[in-house]
């Protein structure tokens, strides 16, 4: 039937709601689908859509289906072609109400004319509809229905001047119903007031004379779209975002002061009357630069122990305004360019509290904070949930790295206080009640740096800053040296909260969300945090509540942004290199052989310094195996496993949400499992995979084991849990070289990544954000960028 070529987009909102919800499974369901539609190339869905569409399920009221069948309308799919896909995968509900709904369709086969008649003679209008039996026909003039007119054919006999006017005719079936268009009959030779052809033109239906646009806006930016459209009766506006209605907004204008990157995608507009109703072309809007947050915030104070979650003052604290960046101000060529012979820092991210209130903004404030500094060459380890005896190994550590003209950067999200001037960053494990001596000194921290003769330290401390009553001692850090290139950015001024912004995805700091927007203009580290404390001082949420404080007594201008010069160091540089490499090596993948003939791969990428990702992925099965899959089983004690969050299907659901937009293996028989805490890790790391399979011909599920040792990853080699000793100024490395693998090269920055060939080299990196690579790649991808949440 003609009914069966229309496009996808001519399905009524609560079709689609229906078939969403029909499809909103794994077993069979918007998965199976897009795969059975890639068989059309123009309706396939890449690995990203496909995660895109997976991500929905993130919203309120998101629907990977309902997202899946959008971007089908959006190509031009056609009915038919989405019955063959439901059959295809053999879902028979949804091949049944689609069908019912489609075949009670009616459609217009015949429209009326507009006709010119002399009077006295014989005037007929017609209209034929094609669709579900027992259809019923309504003639109008204008409002007035015609009572004789219940056919498909109205005759007017004979025509006179009071039978001039416009004509339309409505077919029903039960509720449903269909307007013709409309038709102008009128005397020959007569000659209205207005010309026909405009006031015709403004009766025949609805016409868009003006569609929205696409707009590339920033963050804070104010959006307008319009659409206007001409009919009689006048049109009436439905605007949607990403197929998902906006109620607030039913007029011809949509409008947004201050946007986030919640509002950024596809915007279409509905008009409509009492008779018809048409849609706008689709807008696209991009938002950027790229949030990791995609959700509207809610203020939420948590950066002081003990603080309960903040009332909204009023309605504005659902905005944050965000200030796009300055252009980059580049150096005049008579200023001095300054270098850095290496560049390293160390980020700790502190959430699980074990007796004081937990955080959620550290994790994405430390992997945001790891991409940028890793992109101007920083040497950057990630920690998360470090306790005290961890958090004083980790910057021992970072010592270590440390040597004449380097640059140093500490920065760490979590609880904290400040007594008598010093700041203290609080560990995971601090007591309720905690003190000092449960906590580090950063000023202690400061002079230790100083003894390394380091060319600019810089301390991003994104904590609260009140006076902790627990603490009535004074600590003694040391005589600081008059070195004239520190730098301290604290997030909130002295005696203050610090605040992070919550959603149901992730959450941010606030002082991260301002930082990143500048860290890499070419401007001394000075100039950055002062435009940042400029912008957060410009927003409504943050005025008055947390602004940033720097404090510094750097005299050159020094940037993040200088390069780095190793020629006079070059022993000391490729010490800090091997130290580096060494905590940044992922077990190589492996492939296992099971007895029943399935083959397996055993994966491996990092996520932080500490935490990894290892994932399973069926390579072959015999015929005879219907089903199988790989679960990974029997962790050490040391690490951390969420075991309602292992051996997931996608990242997300194994709880990296880190991790959601890279191209780990998505295909169907993979599994997920993330590995936290791997600075605890007192042995090698040794597990189980347990393959669960089942034949054709039996019903019951049958098991294999295969035990898989992965080394020492990543951090673990540190063994950060062990007191260090004072190490002298030129020690670069508590860790004996010949743990280094054969063959490994020094990687400078990025990612440490190994091959399947065992004859490959370890030490190979990438460039660029904090991502997961996959370790059994024989060849690398395009440079990966930041992470971001579009």
């Amino acid at each position: 039937m003609d009914q069966w070529k229309a496009p996808v987009g001519t399905l009524r909102d609560d079709v689609l709601k229906r078939l969403s919800k029909m499809l909103d499974n794994s077993t069979c369901g918007w998965r199976q689908l897009a795969h059975v539609m890639s068989e059309d190339p123009k309706f396939c869905s890449s690995e990203s859509e496909i995660t895109n569409y997976s991500l929905q399920v993130l919203r309120n009221t998101g629907s990977p289906s309902r997202t899946l069948l959008a971007r089908l309308a959006d190509q031009s799919c056609t009915l038919n072609f989405l019955l063959w896909g439901l059959k295809k995968i053999d879902h028979q509900e949804a091949v049944q109400y689609l069908t019912h709904i489609v075949s009670g369709w009616i459609q217009i086969t015949l429209q009326p004319h507009s006709q010119q008649a002399q009077a006295g003679s014989k005037v007929i209008l017609s209209c034929k509809a094609s669709g579900p039996p027992g259809l019923c026909y309504q003639w109008f003039k204008g409002k007035e229905e015609i009572l004789d007119g219940t056919s498909p054919e109205l005759v007017l006999c004979p025509f006179t001047s009071t039978n001039q006017g416009h004509y339309i005719c409505r077919v029903n079936h039960g509720d449903s119903c269909i307007f013709s268009q409309w038709a102008h009959v009128r005397l020959a030779g007569f000659s209205p007031a207005c010309p026909s052809n405009i006031f015709e033109s403004s009766l025949s239906g609805l016409r868009i004379i003006r569609q929205p646009q696409s707009k590339a806006l920033t963050e804070g930016d104010a959006l307008l779209l319009e659409c206007q459209a001409v009919a009689n009766p006048p049109a009436q506006y439905e605007w949607y975002h990403n197929s998902e209605p906006i109620p607030q907004n039913q007029t011809h204008s949509l409008k947004i002061p201050c946007v986030t990157t919640a509002q950024r995608g596809q915007y279409k507009c509905k008009a409509y009357n009492l008779y018809h109703e048409v849609w706008s072309e689709a807008a696209v809007v991009t938002i950027g630069p790229i949030s990791i947050t995609d959700a509207s915030w809610v203020e939420v104070d948590t950066r002081s122990p003990g603080v309960v979650e903040t009332q909204e003052p009023d309605n504005r604290s659902r905005e944050l305004e965000m200030f796009p960046a300055q252009q980059m101000t580049r150096p005049y060529p008579s200023v001095k360019q300054f270098y850095a012979t290496d560049k390293v820092a160390l980020l700790i991210g502190n959430m699980n509290y074990m007796y004081i209130r937990q955080l959620c903004a550290p994790i994405a404030d430390v992997h945001e904070m790891t991409n940028l500094l890793r992109q101007m060459d920083f040497k950057v380890v990630s920690l998360l949930d470090l306790n005290c005896q961890e958090m004083h190994s980790a910057v021992t550590e970072f010592l270590l790295l440390l040597d004449k003209g380097v640059y140093g950067l500490l920065y760490f999200a979590g609880h904290g206080y400040e007594n008598y001037g010093n700041s203290f960053m609080v560990p995971i494990d601090a007591p309720a009640s905690f003190t000092s001596e449960h906590c580090l000194c950063v000023q202690k921290i400061l002079t230790m740096m100083q003894e390394r003769e380091t060319g600019l330290n810089v301390f991003l401390l994104d904590m609260c800053r009140k006076r902790n009553p627990n603490d009535d001692v004074l600590v003694q850090t040391g005589l600081l040296k008059v070195t004239a290139n520190i730098v301290f950015g604290y997030a909130t001024c002295a005696d203050a909260k610090a605040y992070e912004v919550k959603n149901e995805d992730v959450s941010n700091g606030i002082f991260i969300n301002f930082l990143k927007r500048r860290v890499f203009e070419d401007e001394k580290v000075t100039v950055i945090l002062d435009k940042v404390a400029e912008d957060m001082g410009r927003c409504r949420i943050t005025h008055g509540r947390q602004a940033l404080e720097l404090r510094s007594n750097l005299s050159e201008r020094r940037c993040l942004t200088d390069p780095i010069q190793t020629e006079q160091c070059s022993a000391s540089y490729s010490a800090r290199n091997l130290q580096w490499t060494l905590a940044h090596v992922l077990p190589q993948s492996q492939t296992l052989q099971f007895d029943c003939g399935v083959t397996v791969q055993l994966g491996f990428a990092a996520e932080f310094s500490n935490v990894m990702v290892i994932y399973t992925r069926i390579l072959e099965k015999p015929e005879n195996i219907t089903y199988c899959c790989a679960q990974l089983t029997d962790f050490p004690v040391d690490v951390e496993i969420d075991l309602k969050k292992s051996n997931q299907e996608t990242l997300l659901e194994a709880g990296s949400l880190l991790l959601i937009d890279e191209t780990l293996p998505s295909e169907a028989h993979s599994r997920y499992t993330r590995v936290c805490g791997l600075q605890r890790l007192k042995k090698e790391l040794v597990f189980t995979v347990c393959l669960h399979y089942t034949y054709s011909n039996l019903d019951d599920e049958i098991q294999e084991k295969q035990s898989v040792t992965a080394g020492k990853p990543l951090v673990s080699k540190l063994n950060l849990y062990e007191p260090r000793a004072q190490n002298s100024k030129n020690s670069y490395s508590c860790l004996d070289s010949s743990n280094v693998p054969e063959g490994s090269q020094h990687a400078s920055y990025g990612l440490t990544l190994d091959a399947t060939d065992s004859s490959s080299q370890i030490g190979q990196t990438v460039s660029g954000a904090n991502i997961p690579e996959e370790t059994d790649c024989d060849e690398l991808c395009d440079t990966p960028q930041p992470l971001v949440s579009e």
